[in-house]
């Protein structure tokens, strides 16, 4: 009898979504194209030799992970079980897998990737990202040297990145990285909208509102979180973003106020300190003690806040400064703390550590593991400590593709700081030397003014000499990489359990003391993940001044997509049988299983 399993592939249809948006660009020819029943037939036909033969027995039925307000993907065993298989048997089943696979993921729906326009509605690119490219006195980029990037990026040819007209020494971040493709998961090319919105456009009250965030995070920068609740800036940067309609951050009884300021939104944030347990908590690697205690820049020292030396930082100049640690060692207290750990941290550092506190606290696995309650075995190469650890790092680079085609290939959203440019020319006077508009939210903000009060222009005030990355704000990388991180954790530990013993930093973070307010008994492991996940790439973003609100939120919902689809994939390559339940940041249920389901 012949044992060689043999594969067809089963979807259930995706409707199209209505996308929005202003304007949209298409990731390769088809635009909204959906393959539909002839679509099977023609891919099943393309395939030859073994993999024609293997295209006939199996299945997998995938439902919409991206967008969606609840979620479930399941493989579905073969009519052939393949379970010990060996030879030509065990090869025929293991390109049998991949086709099958493949052939599920192709009929993910292209969707619509809409912008905020303004790359076409300003001639000038006032609110297109440019930085490293050449710029005038001004700080308006040579439209030349615009042209040279966007032409590499249409083309996609390596040769084109090379001619490139560059402003200065620094070098563009990894544009070509969008173009990459992945053996496992979505394409990066099959997220868009709804789950990556356009960017609010440069006019907007949004952005205005955003970048009014950034100045009173700036001005807080070293303030420790702990002071929030007495701090006068604090109280007055509340009070402005009450009053502002289009405010996307949490509020607390229905206002925002020092305890929200700077938290996301997501289940579980408004609890406990604002720094998550995950960052303060000290952990094992192994022999190894790691006591969560780390290098931060001295305070009071922030770049770019002068024109020259911002125009330097928009060419790509060094401006010969550094960074000054503080010789203090001290934990997560403050907005620079967390600034100075993302500017060199790897990027899913914070998520490894979080995975080796779970492991030091003996937090219980996801009770969907096979092995949660089996009398005989523990996992290791599968549903095991080595596959939760290799994991992380795995969904970290497909999340990295998936971002970096949305940066580079889609938004091309300017950071914060050139808007602060913007900002600076229209209030002294010289608004006729660009195109670009803002709106009176932030031109009339009590923020821009408290930091031209400070400093004496209406620059943002920056955590890092040369400011931003060299790669667009939309959406953050460390927000994608946060969010499949953290979505994998939720796959492999019981999100609902209490992290025993919370605490608190000192106010001067030397130590951490331990934490007695009334939520203490709150604070479960999906909770504190989801704080974590702001905290870095807040600390990336609003806390440096490099990225906007709307970068992070929208990058973490990326990067549990991108996720999603890789467990989802996954399942079919696991010999274990398991259906696991994990609470997305929406607070709803996906479900990633291998079992039929009745």
């Amino acid at each position: 009898m012949n044992d060689e399993p043999k594969l067809r592939v089963v979807a259930r249809d995706q409707s199209p979504r209505d996308e929005g948006g202003l304007e949209s660009r298409s990731a390769g020819a088809g635009g909204t194209e959906r393959p539909g029943r002839g679509s099977r037939r023609a891919f099943l036909g393309s395939v030859s030799g073994a993999a024609a033969v293997a295209a006939t027995m199996g299945g997998i039925v995938l439902e919409p992970l991206l967008g969606a307000k609840s979620s479930a993907a399941q493989a579905l065993p073969t009519a052939l079980d393949i379970s010990g298989l060996t030879g030509a048997a065990r090869a025929n089943a293991a390109l049998a897998i991949r086709v099958e696979l493949a052939g599920a993921e192709r009929l993910v729906p292209i969707p619509q990737h809409p912008t905020n326009g303004d790359e076409a509605r300003y001639p000038d690119k006032a609110n297109s990202y440019s930085k490293c490219l050449l710029h005038d006195a001004y700080g308006e980029v040579d439209l030349n040297s615009y042209a040279s990037l966007r032409q590499a990026l249409t083309t996609g040819d390596p040769a084109d990145f090379e001619n490139i007209i560059l402003g200065g020494t620094r070098l563009l971040n990894g544009p070509q990285g969008g173009f990459a493709f992945d053996t496992e998961g979505t394409d990066a090319y099959q997220f868009g909208a709804p789950l990556v919105p356009a960017a609010p456009a440069l006019a907007s009250d949004l952005n205005a509102t955003e970048l009014v965030e950034l100045y009173w995070a700036a001005l807080l920068r070293d303030v420790p979180f702990t002071e929030y609740a007495t701090n006068p800036v604090a109280a007055q940067a509340a009070a402005e973003l009450d009053g502002l309609p289009r405010y996307q951050g949490p509020k607390a009884g229905g206002q925002v106020t020092p305890a929200v300021l700077f938290r996301g939104g997501f289940p579980g944030e408004a609890l406990g300190p604002y720094i998550s347990q995950f960052f303060l908590q000290p952990t094992n690697m192994g022999a190894q003690a790691i006591s969560q205690l780390q290098t931060s820049y001295a305070p009071g020292i922030d770049y770019g806040a002068d024109f020259a030396t911002w125009l330097d930082i928009q060419n790509g100049v060094d401006t010969g400064l550094r960074n000054q640690p503080d010789p203090q060692l001290r934990c997560m207290h403050s907005g620079r703390d967390l600034a100075a750990w993302t500017h060199v941290d790897v990027l899913y550092q914070a998520y490894f550590t979080a995975f080796l506190l779970l492991q030091t606290l003996g937090a219980p696995l996801n009770p969907g593991n096979p092995y949660f309650r089996s009398k005989t075995q523990n996992g290791f190469g599968t549903f095991g400590a080595p596959d939760f650890a290799a994991t992380l790092a795995e969904v970290a680079t497909r999340a990295l593709k998936a971002v970096w085609f949305q940066k580079w290939q889609i938004h091309m959203r300017a950071r914060p700081e050139a808007n602060g440019g913007l900002l600076h020319l229209i209030k002294t006077g010289q608004g006729n030397r660009t195109q670009g508009k803002l709106s009176n939210v932030v031109l009339d903000s009590q923020a821009a003014q408290a930091v031209f009060n400070k400093n004496g222009t209406w620059l943002l005030p920056l955590a890092f000499p040369e400011g931003s990355p060299a790669h667009p704000a939309y959406p953050t990388g460390h927000g994608t990489v946060g969010g499949a991180c953290i979505t994998v954790l939720k796959f492999f530990f019981n999100g609902a359990f209490v992290i025993p013993d919370p605490v608190v930093p000192t106010d001067d973070g030397t130590a951490v003391i331990p934490y007695t307010g009334a939520d203490a008994g709150e604070l479960t492991v999906d909770g504190e993940l989801n704080k974590l996940g702001h905290n870095v790439s807040f600390g990336h973003g609003i806390h440096a001044g490099i990225h906007w609100r709307t970068d992070t939120d929208s990058s973490l919902l990326l990067g549990e997509a991108v996720a999603l689809a890789v467990l989802r994939d996954r399942a079919r390559t696991y010999n274990e049988k398991f259906t696991a339940q994990l609470t997305k940041f929406d607070g709803t249920t996906a479900t990633i299983s291998n079992q039929q389901r009745p």
